[in-house]
């Protein structure tokens, strides 16, 4: 084990299992389930006080998620299918969190999670093949195998804006919503962000609140959602369909139900344009973003276009021209950036308790004990709700002080960017298996980590089958990958736009260059290139 006199401070308990979990979101619950199958001695370690992770973590007002409730769910169990009802189709974050509670009850998974129990560190002892895993509580556990399942945005990332701490009403961000619930009623609200996240608050409270101001840095583009609850009969049609809607995930290049259009929106007419955004301005779900022409989000005259059939739906919303010309984008075209989903948006802007601050124009100089200084006037609130994202994907891995052999800092290795293999194995790092790592394909999140949990799982088998203690990628594995990353991303229109998906995030020092942090190639070519790897025996790595 290797020591660490400061890190041992406190419990000095050391206990071994065969493998450690970070986190009981979708991914630990899953791997939880696939490893304890083949006999294993686990234990799962989360930092909130019960599982869900995303759904746990986030539970501001009008939190739900964008893929379709039912191609959403595990897969994996046909009884699980059958017995739970979704319902609406696109599930609120209570229905969702009270879905992951009701797997966890019927696969008994709670008596291997340790809650409230933050990782700290996590070494690695290049003679013995172990990882050492050191709890915030000081406590220590040991195991062959660390299995990360952190989630891409579980890292919340708060304004660099003076004076943040000194608010004397209500602050929090929307990753840390309070437990308890809000009144908003007759309250003056502030929220900084127009992000995913902060479309659903906004949208949901400014029927309640006192007044609204709505802090605005970069505009987003977003489309309706259309969602609705699901019937008695399509409950019965959807149990009966499982089996086609998830091959329908297996083909489509992002895992969700919509596929690319094989057209051209330049090699159409106008007129079949517009009516073909039209039908999907008015369809339910993403389909707008990933099911529309081929060449919307590689060639800039073709997104160019969508984005002002965008833009014409949002000046048709919004009656104050001033305020709409403030929420169409100008530095990015449609489907650059992730796409949010809404219900009635737009037409908040039209309510008199609502006001939209541009923060480019009339800057935040600071945040006062009774609210917001910018450079044109001080604006008092009861609440201040910051909406400003997460350091995406590497950001919690950042957050654990991981170290390889010799010492190897995994955050300093990845600095200027990451080097994986597949995504399930960062270079340098022996036996750390990541689920949902950077250079994954990702899209509908569920059907990503199924995947790649059932690839990791094998992997293990495969180890355990043939005696092997250690496993790592070869330095050529990895350069290949990295190789293969960069040109699957190369013409996307995205990898020009600042994001926390291009490793962009102006409240985290550092994060000011942009990296891939995915792999763009699409689902259906990551697994192809993952199962060659399995049916080769995994040539691709070292063994001992």
């Amino acid at each position: 084990m290797l020591e660490n006199a400061s890190i041992q401070k406190g419990k000095s308990v050391t206990t071994d299992v065969d493998a450690i979990i970070i986190g009981a979101g979708i991914s630990g619950m899953y791997q939880l389930i696939r490893l304890r199958a083949l006999g294993m001695k686990l234990c799962v370690f989360e930092a909130g006080s019960d599982l869900g992770g995303t759904w746990y973590w986030n539970r501001y007002p009008g939190a739900r998620f964008d893929s379709e409730s039912w191609s959403y769910g595990y897969s994996f169990s046909q009884e699980l299918l059958q017995e739970w009802e979704w319902p609406e189709h696109f599930a609120a974050q209570p229905d969702t969190l009270r879905y992951l509670n009701f797997v966890a009850e019927k696969f008994d998974l709670r008596k291997h999670i340790t809650f409230n129990s933050r990782v700290k560190a996590a070494h690695f002892d290049d003679e013995k093949n172990i990882w050492t895993v050191i709890l915030e509580s000081g406590e220590t556990w040991r195991a062959p195998l660390l299995i990360t399942g952190l989630g891409p945005l579980s890292a919340p990332t708060l304004p660099n804006i003076q004076g943040r701490e000194s608010f004397a009403g209500q602050s929090f961000h929307t990753a840390r919503w309070p437990h308890d619930p809000m009144d908003f009623n007759g309250k003056r609200v502030g929220i900084i962000g127009t992000g995913a996240t902060a479309i659903q608050i906004i949208q949901t409270i400014a029927k309640d609140v006192g007044h609204l101001t709505v802090f605005q840095r970069t505009p987003n583009w977003a489309a309706p959602l259309h969602n609705r609850k699901v019937t008695p009969e399509e409950q019965v049609k959807i149990k009966a369909s499982y089996p086609e809607i998830f091959a329908r995930c297996r083909e489509t290049a992002t895992c969700f139900i919509h596929q690319t259009d094989p057209r051209r929106a330049l090699e159409v007419s106008a007129e079949e344009r517009e009516a073909f955004w039209a039908k999907l301005y008015a369809e339910p779900g993403v389909g707008i973003w990933v099911g529309n022409f081929a060449d919307v989000l590689t060639t800039k005259e073709a997104n160019a276009l969508t984005s002002e059939f965008m833009a014409r739906k949002i000046r048709q919303r919004v009656k104050d021209p001033a305020v709409t010309e403030k929420l169409i984008p100008k530095n990015h075209g449609f489907g650059t950036r992730r796409l949010p989903l809404e219900s009635g948006y737009y037409e908040i802007y039209n309510q008199p308790n609502v006001r939209l601050v541009d923060i480019n124009e009339t800057p935040i100089e600071r945040i006062t004990p009774e609210g917001i200084k910018t450079n044109a006037e001080e604006l008092a609130f009861d609440i201040l709700i910051f909406s400003t994202g997460f350091d995406g994907v590497t950001g919690p891995y950042d957050r654990i002080d991981i170290r390889g052999p010799g010492g190897r800092s995994l955050k300093q290795e990845w600095i200027s960017t990451p080097r994986t293999f597949l995504g399930v194995m960062a270079e340098g790092f022996p036996n750390m298996l990541m689920v949902l790592g950077p250079h994954t394909a990702r899209g509908n999140i569920p059907r990503n980590i199924e995947e790649i949990v059932d690839w990791i799982t094998a992997l293990v088998i495969h180890m355990r089958d043939h005696g092997l203690k250690r496993v790592e990628p070869k330095p050529e594995a990895v350069q290949g990958w990295a190789e293969k990353v960069e040109e699957a991303v190369a013409g996307l229109l995205f990898a020009e736009v600042n994001s926390w998906q291009t490793g962009v995030n102006r409240n985290v020092e550092g994060r000011d260059i942009r990296c891939t942090l995915g792999y763009y190639g699409g689902a259906v070519e990551y697994r192809r290139i993952a199962d060659e790897v399995a049916a080769g025996c995994y040539r691709e790595f070292d063994f001992a």
